[in-house]
């Protein structure tokens, strides 16, 4: 891994203990990678302000999160997937845009409708992405109708956004705000910001005509089950409430290398969500003036969001249709005997002797 400026560092902006020990397990990875090729690019369908488009989902290999290369988030082992060096130059950024062409080309009959493009850090950090590439890929994709741009609040700003207004498309800014609760995002998360830098890139967004779409976490480290699944309740409430946010999208926390999470998931100290919470959390929130979303990455296997393994294909099929339809209906169509479980877990687990189930 390479070894951040020292700007990078940011002392005093998260937890200096949690950065150290999170440099300290980056520092592990061995695996590099091709600067030509994007991290990964998929096909799927996905619900906007404007219906369910057809999306294209691009993740662009780049020289990695300013941030998680000073330590950064105790759960997100994306940094590890970056190029060596700390940038990736503009003609290498641009040969992974034509490869995730080729494959839409290859998977679809027509152009996506949307395109979603993350770096695993902030697109609009012209560290990451040089704004020569920003305005290429927005020349690139204005004959599309919706775009979304992956960024921590810092980098949004009106000027960078007018790449892609002006080029007619609707554009979302995902903010990976994990929580509104700023002890949580400090502590367990070690996020440096606050929920008020998340309200004033909204209204920074509204005010050049985009939208928000927030990324919360459900359950990072040190939360009880009930904790967690009550924090995502009154997350998702809040960011509704926020005027320019449109969507919120939870996700369940999965087990990456080169993370604290990994390294508590080892020893025994941490458990995924189950499947359970994050239907309930998605039932109890249906009714907020917001699209409410969930993606549980890697469902069903120990590292990802999961149940007793007989149900989770069932459940992780109805959040799936919920995502769709908004039909909190769709979750008294799924039942389990381990839910019994999962309700003793939520009663009786606490954060300082979990996880009580595995």
């Amino acid at each position: 891994m390479s070894k951040p400026s020292p700007e990078v560092y940011e002392d005093g902006r998260g937890m200096d203990a949690h950065n150290a020990v999170m440099r300290e397990i980056r520092g592990l990875k061995e695996k590099h990678y091709d600067p030509h090729e994007p991290t990964r690019v998929w096909v799927d369908e996905d619900n906007t302000p404007d219906g369910v488009y057809e999306s294209l989902t691009i993740i662009l290999n780049t020289g990695g999160c300013r941030w998680a290369r000073a330590g950064g988030c105790t759960m997100c082992g994306y940094v590890a997937e970056s190029v060596e060096g700390g940038t990736v130059e503009h003609s290498a950024l641009m040969d992974q845009i034509q490869a995730c062409l080729d494959h839409e080309a290859e998977h679809t009959d027509e152009p996506a409708e949307l395109i979603k493009i993350y770096t695993s850090g902030s697109f609009l950090d012209e560290r990451e992405v040089p704004a020569e590439t920003r305005r290429a890929i927005a020349e690139t994709f204005g004959d599309r109708k919706r775009i979304v741009l992956e960024s921590l609040p810092d980098f949004v700003a009106a000027e960078k956004l007018a790449d892609f207004t002006d080029e007619g498309l609707s554009v979302d800014i995902a903010i990976g705000l994990e929580t509104a609760t700023d002890r949580i995002r400090h502590d367990c998360v070690n996020k440096y910001f606050d929920f008020a830098d998340f309200e004033d890139a909204c209204a920074t967004a509204k005010d050049a005509g985009a939208g928000v779409k927030a990324y919360l976490l459900m359950k990072p480290p040190f939360l009880s089950e009930r904790e967690a699944r009550d924090d995502m309740i009154e997350s998702i409430r809040r960011c509704a409430a926020v005027e320019g946010c449109h969507t919120v999208s939870m996700n369940p926390c999965n087990v990456q290398q080169y993370t604290m999470v990994n390294e508590l998931f080892r020893e025994g100290g941490y458990r995924p969500p189950w499947l359970w919470s994050v239907a309930d959390v998605l039932e109890q929130t249906a009714d907020v003036e917001a699209i409410v979303i969930s993606d549980p990455v890697g469902h069903g296997s120990d590292r990802g969001a999961h149940n007793c393994g007989e149900c989770d294909d069932r459940v992780q099929k109805a959040i799936k249709d919920f995502d769709l339809r908004q039909d909190e209906s769709v979750f008294g169509q799924v039942s389990c005997e381990c839910k019994r479980t999962w309700e003793l877990v939520i009663e009786e687990e606490t954060s300082y002797a979990m996880p009580l189930a595995r």
